[in-house]
């Protein structure tokens, strides 16, 4: 018998390294990447219907609904069970309750962490016995950082993300995440970093598509990334997006500013913004930093959340249904 309800989780992603290349034919960018999940989470249960539909509700850690998410047909967990069906011949319907802690729009996948969880959560309920190769097939055609979650750690990505090779385990990284409101479109800031790269305001893409997982432009990261030596990582934090966001955001280079001169050891925009990543050496220097960069965050940004974070091994995964906490779906 299949269970009443299946609990999955997804992490959140970062950028250690984002390099962007031109635009391919299918109108997305190549990239190179160096992925690393953070222990932010995002989790789905999803719940057997009575019918065929697939439908989704989403809302906070304290159980309001959530703003600034697609709708049924929109949302990226519905289109990852809806994929999932398809691809299986499943044709019982399911309701997916999404409980957000990423937030939306902010450079740290979130709607693909909601996928990956779905996809989990989804196969487990319909009892598909899918191994995780054929899990990554189908969240490969669903959004480029929705392999990622599925896989959490630390990743090489390539192709326009979706490509993920894992890396071995690494000492986890610690840092300050400065979320804010609202969001920034991936689209907007891709064109925007595209037009200042016509108007020569930022150099040309730096690689051509064809350079390989592991090559000149992310060896150093990588080396610096098994080392577990903060001080080697931050010299080789990178993100061609981060003009472009910056220059839609202005208060964000001010908030680097500030978390610099709190000590941090380099600051980061997380993919297309505009979150914004400190990195720190444990959890005392985070306290520290945090605490001097809260009042220039306040100031220069809204909706202001700071928090520490750590890098972690874990993707998508079913977990074991806390007590009281997610309620029915």
């Amino acid at each position: 018998m299949s269970p009443p309800s299946v609990l999955a989780r997804a992490p959140a992603k970062i950028n250690l390294a984002l390099h962007v290349g031109p635009v391919r034919g299918d109108g997305y960018h190549e990239l190179a990447t160096v992925y690393e999940a953070i222990d932010v989470y995002d989790e789905v249960r999803a719940t057997p219907r009575n019918d065929p539909a697939v439908s989704v509700e989403t809302v906070d850690p304290a159980g309001w609904p959530v703003v600034g998410v697609g709708a049924d047909a929109d949302h990226l967990a519905v289109r990852a069970a809806a994929a999932l069906r398809r691809q299986c011949g499943v044709e019982t319907g399911v309701h997916l309750h999404v409980r957000k802690d990423i937030p939306v729009a902010a450079g740290l996948a979130g709607g693909s962490a909601d996928a990956a969880a779905a996809l989990v959560a989804c196969a487990a309920l319909w009892g598909l016995g899918l191994d995780r190769p054929e899990l990554l097939d189908v969240a490969a055609g669903l959004g480029s950082d929705v392999p990622f979650a599925l896989v959490g750690g630390t990743a090489v990505g390539t192709g326009r993300g979706e490509r993920v090779q894992p890396l071995p385990a690494a000492p986890a990284t610690t840092w300050v995440l400065v979320t804010s409101t609202p969001g920034l479109s991936t689209p907007a800031v891709y064109a925007r970093t595209d037009s200042m790269r016509a108007g020569h305001d930022l150099p040309a893409a730096g690689f051509d598509g064809e350079t390989p997982a592991g090559d000149v432009l992310l060896a150093d990261l990588l080396a610096a990334v098994r080392s577990g030596d903060a001080d080697r990582i931050a010299t080789g934090l990178h993100n061609d997006l981060q003009p472009a966001a910056t220059r839609l955001r202005p208060g964000l280079a001010d908030v680097r500013a500030a978390g610099r001169a709190a000590g941090a050891l380099a600051g980061l925009v997380s993919g297309s913004g505009p979150s914004l990543l400190l990195l720190v050496r444990g959890d005392a220097h985070a306290a520290a930093v945090a605490t001097a960069v809260t009042s220039a965050a306040t100031g220069a940004l809204a909706g202001v959340r700071v928090r520490t974070v750590h890098g972690t091994g874990t993707g998508a995964a079913v977990v074991d249904d806390p007590p009281a906490r997610l309620g029915g779906g």
